[in-house]
């Protein structure tokens, strides 16, 4: 069979008798979803290209000290650790993510509208800055089953996985996020009517 062809189980298992090119293989397979979901998190193409290379770094090592042991599930668990990995750095940066697209553009930027004239696109502008904020504003767990829902394009499985919670607890944050915006919403939407 094509090293090309095999599954990511047979692929590790290959790398751990000594095929480095199974794991180029690996890393080549799913380096767009985990690059991605990085990326997006941390809004930073330097930052998540290093954030990138430590999780694959962390990912030889579990493997070489036989560690690994997600049979069946690779990419989750690399999600997994590449997600730890970006909150360690917020939490020694203290900084909060925007949400922007693969090729770093705020992703409220791109979005194109048809026949809009100048009163349009200022008033959308405006709610635009006006959701990202309210985005902002969400809990730290909230936000980020938003980024990775609507964003990453991530399943609420895969969401699951990396964040280490039941696929229940991921819909119920999703949930409350998208409550909660609402609730900011209105209370703006009061506030600009007295």
């Amino acid at each position: 069979m094509n090293c090309h062809q095999e599954s990511d189980q047979s692929l590790i298992h290959s790398y751990l008798i000594g095929n480095e090119e199974a794991l180029e293989i690996l890393i080549t397979r799913h380096k767009a979803k985990i690059y991605t979901t990085i990326y997006l998190l941390v809004k930073d193409s330097y930052l998540a290209e290093d954030i990138f290379q430590d999780t694959f770094i962390k990912v030889i090592n579990t493997l070489r000290a036989g560690k690994y042991n997600e049979e069946g599930k690779f990419l989750p668990w690399v999600l997994r650790i590449a997600h730890n990995l970006v909150i360690d750095h917020f939490r020694k940066d203290k900084r909060t993510p925007i949400v922007t697209t693969i090729d770093g553009y705020d992703i409220f930027n791109v979005l194109h509208f048809v026949d809009e004239n100048a009163e349009d696109r200022i008033i959308r502008e405006q709610s635009t800055s006006d959701l990202r904020k309210l985005i902002l504003m969400l809990p730290e767990e909230q936000r980020e089953v938003l980024i990775m829902r609507h964003y990453a394009d991530l399943s609420f499985k895969e969401i699951a996985d990396i964040t280490e919670v039941s696929i229940n607890t991921a819909l119920g944050r999703m949930r409350y996020a998208l409550n909660n915006l609402r609730k900011m919403m209105s209370v703006k939407e009061e506030s600009l009517k007295q």
